[in-house]
């Protein structure tokens, strides 16, 4: 059985296998121990404090097989995005140009560098073994940091946003770089974003231009990757816009991926999630349908993927193998939505 449950410094060797694997892009996964040990221990530090808004916490969780002990995929929280720095992005807007003598009014499509999303929680470092990409515990992997959102309310934002990766080739070369970025830094995509994973997006992002960038004087390469998903990054963009997340406003400042943002009460895993009380089952019934559970705890907390005949308003029956893997016992309470 897969389990979501948070990271620990004794799995740092399995993370950095995963960091490796990590499409270029996901600078919140560098393939870097020392920065990864970072990324750890700040998230130990993260579940637990005391806390009662959302600050500078970061919370990473992993994908373990109970049986092996083997990790099969990260993703984490931010609980503010931009907290001791800002969190830039492009705005996408609309310019109009007139001439009433000329009777010609032309609506023009521009970038504006901006930070409006700085304060908002953030979802990174989402990373699942290949052979999963398709299955339910994608969903796991992806989700259930939302349950974890949902049973801990006070220590995030109002809002949402995560950034999707963009478009690059095979050789790792992304048109909307080489349009924009590479104008300002001497440095190919690949090489960007494995310095900005080794130190800081923002250093690079403060150099970037702070005035509107008309999209159609970018070569054409560069504006049809505009709000494209890399292929390896579609599975996390499909899996939130499901959830109810939008990719109308915003897109990243070095690949235009599209960023994906949402109102944290209008998240389908948060709002339709339900919490029921177990009942231990020695032969727990088959078929129903597929759940995502978790025991809404804070250092222990534990998410799974089961299958279960529940109906709501009653308690959610549950097995040994199960129970176990949630760390939870007869009368516990667990927070479940369906997949």
């Amino acid at each position: 059985m897969l389990v979501m449950r948070p990271a620990q410094m004794a799995d740092l060797n399995e993370v950095q296998r995963m960091a490796a694997d990590s499409p270029i892009g996901v600078t919140s996964l560098p393939d870097d121990a020392a920065r990864l040990g970072d990324k750890i221990a700040a998230s130990e530090t993260s579940f637990a404090a005391e806390v009662m808004f959302n600050g500078e916490e970061t919370y990473f969780f992993v994908l373990e097989d109970s049986e092996t002990g083997k990790l099969a995929g990260c993703s984490a929280i931010v609980a503010s995005a931009g907290y001791s720095e800002p969190f830039y992005s492009f705005r996408n807007e609309t310019f109009v140009h007139a001439s009433r003598e000329l009777k010609i009014h032309n609506k023009i499509h521009v970038l504006s560098l901006c930070h409006d999303l700085t304060g908002n929680s953030l979802l990174t470092s989402f990373y699942v073994l290949p052979e999963l990409v398709s299955s339910g515990w994608a969903e796991l992997n992806s989700r259930g940091r939302l349950l974890f959102m949902a049973s801990h309310p006070e220590r995030f934002a109002d809002s949402v946003v995560t950034e999707i990766v963009g478009y690059s080739d095979e050789q790792g070369e992304s048109p909307f770089w080489d349009a924009i970025g590479r104008n300002f830094f001497d440095l190919n995509y690949a090489d960007a974003e494995r310095l900005c994973g080794l130190k800081s997006r923002t250093f690079l992002a403060e150099l970037m231009p702070h005035y509107p960038i008309y999209v159609p004087l970018l070569p054409d390469q560069a504006q049809e990757a505009m709000g494209q998903v890399h292929p390896r990054a579609q599975i996390t963009f499909d899996i939130l816009m499901r959830d109810g997340f939008e990719t109308e406003h915003y897109i990243d400042i070095f690949d235009g991926g599209p960023t994906l943002h949402a109102r944290t009460s209008g998240i389908r895993s948060i709002a339709q999630s339900r919490v029921a009380p177990v009942k231990l089952e020695e032969t727990p019934s088959k078929g129903g349908r597929p759940y995502l559970v978790c025991n809404g705890l804070l250092q222990d907390y534990r998410a799974v993927l089961l299958e279960l005949d529940w109906v709501p308003g009653k308690p959610v029956g549950l097995g040994s193998a199960a129970a176990e893997a949630l760390g939870v016992g007869e009368g516990a309470s667990v927070r479940l939505v369906a997949v």
